[in-house]
This record gives structure tokens, C-alpha cells and sequence, in this order.
């Protein structure tokens, strides 16, 4: 885990002008390196500007990672969006975000917890001071309930960051203005406002331990899920069942025989169906950390442990029956469907040419390219890389067009879900699983 972090900057005020500062020191080497460049040879020219982009981007990434909250969610959302917008070299740099946040040092956490909790709930507990995981919004601790023993951790939310949504997506955007890290983007708007709606819902954690009940409920025959303890929780703290288990990435998973992680990968499939086609709610936050693996023992079922619904998005059920038609149009090759089915989801208008429609049909075929065939080899197909470099022919060729909110998080969740079974190299056949939702 990366280095400790003694405090967040909590304050609306601190939080703004670091970002302010940012985007100053980034408006002036901007102005500096365009100078430069006026005496400066083609080849100079661009190699400044990389150089320019690089170490805007990881200040960007470093003071994101340590003012947490919603600025270090959205560098994780840009990075997201990255593979469409961004030279390879700022996306990585963003997507550090994912993996190297930095934990809060225990003095500080302690008091936060004692805030939520109250003295007489915290003498309950006794809590490791070793955080077991760090993320953009809070962090998890493992604690013990003395009266009964049961193993437990607290979702613990940083202080202050509740707060700060607002004011940081407005420094966020006004620092977008200045950068030239990050290049000049569609109207972001709509976008903006769909991660501060999911913010909001992740800051929740009443209303997180709400879904979890409701998971548990529709999802516990097939996938661990932890059982909450709302006698430890509330609008901040979220305690939960401490169920362990091993990465996605990890070699114990690697070294499963293909069969068992073939029923991994059918079983991690069919539930991205179900959420999206059955369910219409959707669990979006398809980061590793996530979800882990309880491996069987005994005869027993490997199977999914989940552990976070904060960043869960509901659908309306004719936007996901409109979407299955989008990919049953694909499938059976039936074109009229398939743009019928783009245009009501507004991926494409009326008067759009030929040419885009032809670019968006290409680029839809192959992101099913695992349902068209009895048995799909997801290791060797390296489908998200594809996915990734087709889709960014297109803001090439096109103008851009900020995408419908409603797909921004369904598609980070499709593409999290074809990773791990890239990751889990996978041999299934993924149509069987589709195919009955038609």
C-alpha cells in the first residue's frame, strides 16, 4: 500500500485552492511551452508538449490520491473515459488511481470512527489499526465484536468528503480548463452530473447496507455476500460480515484447473445478465477490489464473494429491454434492429452518416464477438484492448459526442466483467448464458 496519508484535507476552501494551484502551474507551463514552441522544430515541438502532458498528469494523479473524496473518484472515472480521449501515457498515469491509493494513518481514522460510532458502540469493538484496504471514499478496518467474537469490518468514510462534492467537481472543471494534460472533450456535463448523482448514492451508507439486504436476498443461493450489522452502522460507517477471500489476479486463481474457473466465469457472466436484463440494478464499480473468490474445499463450489453496492445505478426496464434489442440486432444480423435500438438509447440521431453508423455497427459486433461462437477463448482474443482501440477511431473520424448517462456506468461494468474473464482466461460459451434473455 502506498505511503500514509496524516490527514485529508477536509476544508471546502483547501480543497479548492489545491486544485486552483494546479491549474494555475498548469495555465502557465501551457504558456510557456506554446512560447517555446514558436522556435522550436516539429519533432521538439510535440516531445515538449508529451513531456508537458506527463507531468501535468501525475501532479494530477498525486493530489487527487491525496485529497481523496469525489476528485479521486472522478480521476478514477476519467480514467475510464481515458481510452476514448486521452494519449496512453496520461490514461496510465490515472490509473494508478485504481490501484495506489493511499491509506489515512490511524490517529486520525480512530477519532473519525469514534465520531460515528460514539464511545459506547466503539468500547464494543476492538479494531485493527491496520487499515485492510484504502480506497477513493473511506477505508476498511477489521474489528472483532467482543460480546460475541464474530469478525466484522467497518467501512469507514473520510471526514469531510460528503461535503465536498459540489465544490470539487467545480474546481475539477475549472482545473479541465487550464490543463492541457487532458484534451479538450465533449460537453462533459451530462457526465458530471451522472458521477455526482453516484456519488452522492455512494456516500450513503444507509442506503448501501439497504442494498446489500437486497442482494443477499436475490443473489445469496449463487454468491457470498456479507450480512450487515446495522447495530454498527449509519449514515457513515457501514459494518458487515468479514468474509476473506482470494483476487481474481491472484495465482491460487491462476493455477485453478480450466474447469473451475470456467464455472467462475459462467457464474460471474450470468450474474451481469441477470442485474442488467432481470434485476435492473447494477452493481457498477466492476474494480477488482470489489469482489473476491472463496475457493471450495471438499467437494464445495468455488464461489463469488461480492462486497461493494455503494456505486449501484437502477435502470428502467424498457432502457435494458432497448439495449438486449441493440444486441439481439448484432447477433441475428439484423442491422434495422440494431440501429432502431441505437437510436432509442440515443448512441446515434436521425441524419447520422453512414459511415459512423458503419463505425458504431463494427465496433458493437465486437464487443459480442464472445457470443458468437460455441466456445470463446478470452485470453487469447485480448478483447478489451480491441474494444479499447476501435472505439477510439471514432472520436478520430467524428465529432464528439458525450455519450448517454445512462450507458457511462453500464459499459464500465460490461468492459470490468470482460477483463476478469480475460484475467481468468476463460474458455465458455457466453451466448448460452445471453442467448435465453432474447
Amino acid at each position: 500500500m502506498a505511503k500514509k496519508i496524516k490527514k485529508i484535507k477536509s476544508g471546502l476552501f483547501s480543497r479548492s485552492m489545491s486544485l486552483a494551484m494546479l491549474g494555475m502551474e498548469a495555465g502557465a507551463k501551457s504558456a510557456a511551452e506554446s512560447l517555446g514552441s514558436i522556435f522550436s522544430d516539429e519533432t521538439k515541438k510535440k516531445l515538449g508538449k508529451q513531456a508537458l502532458r506527463l507531468s501535468q498528469a501525475a501532479a494530477l494523479a498525486k493530489e487527487f490520491g491525496e485529497l481523496k473524496g469525489s476528485l479521486m473518484k472522478v480521476g478514477q472515472m476519467l480514467s475510464m473515459y481515458g481510452e476514448h480521449f486521452f494519449p496512453p501515457e496520461i490514461n496510465a498515469l490515472l490509473k494508478t488511481l485504481h490501484s495506489n491509493s493511499p491509506a489515512v494513518e490511524w490517529e486520525e481514522m480512530e477519532k473519525t470512527i469514534t465520531r460515528r460510532l460514539g464511545k459506547e458502540r466503539m468500547a464494543k469493538l476492538k479494531i485493527d489499526d491496520e487499515a485492510l484496504g484504502a480506497a477513493s471514499l473511506g477505508q476498511v478496518h477489521r474489528a472483532t465484536i467482543l460480546s460475541t467474537n464474530e469478525n466484522i469490518v467497518l467501512k469507514v468514510q473520510y471526514p469531510g468528503v460528503d461535503d465536498a462534492v459540489d465544490s470539487d467537481l467545480r474546481a475539477l472543471k475549472n482545473f479541465l480548463k487550464f490543463s492541457s494534460a487532458i484534451p479538450k472533450l465533449p460537453n462533459m456535463d451530462p457526465v458530471f452530473a451522472e458521477i455526482k448523482f453516484m456519488l452522492k448514492q455512494e456516500l450513503d451508507y444507509e442506503l448501501e447496507l439497504k442494498r446489500l439486504e437486497y442482494f443477499r436476498e436475490k443473489l445469496g443461493n449463487n454468491f457470498l455476500i456479507p450480512k450487515p450489522f446495522p447495530e454498527f452502522s449509519g449514515k457513515r460507517i457501514l459494518a458487515m460480515e468479514y468474509l476473506p477471500g482470494v483476487g481474481v489476479d491472484s495465482d491460487e486463481i491462476a493455477k485453478l484447473s480450466q474447469a473451475r474457473r470456467n464455472k467462475l466465469s459462467k457464474d460471474l457472466l450470468s450474474l451481469l445478465f441477470k442485474e442488467i436484463y432481470e434485476l435492473h440494478i447494477v452493481q457498477t464499480d466492476p474494480h477488482f477490489g470489489n469482489y473476491r473468490i472463496h475457493l471450495g474445499k471438499n467437494g464445495e463450489e468455488d464461489k463469488w464473494i461480492l462486497y461493494d453496492f455503494g456505486a449501484v445505478r437502477e435502470f428502467e426496464p424498457a432502457f435494458t429491454h432497448t439495449h438486449l434489442r441493440m444486441l439481439r440486432g448484432i447477433l441475428r444480423k439484423d442491422r434495422q434492429e440494431f440501429e432502431a435500438a441505437t437510436i432509442a438509447l440515443r448512441v446515434l440521431v436521425p441524419g447520422d452518416s453512414e459511415e459512423l453508423k458503419d463505425y458504431l455497427h463494427a465496433l458493437c459486433s465486437l464487443i459480442v464477438e464472445p457470443f458468437q461462437t460455441d466456445e470463446y477463448a478470452w485470453a487469447e482474443g485480448n478483447l478489451p484492448k480491441r474494444v479499447a482501440e476501435r472505439a477510439l477511431e471514432i472520436p478520430k473520424k467524428f465529432m464528439l459526442r458525450t455519450p448517454p448517462q445512462e450507458l457511462l456506468f453500464l459499459d464500465r461494468k460490461i468492459l470490468g466483467v470482460f477483463t476478469a474473464l480475460t484475467t481468468l482466461r476463460a474458455k465458455i460459451n457466453g451466448r448460452e448464458i445471453l442467448e435465453p434473455y432474447f
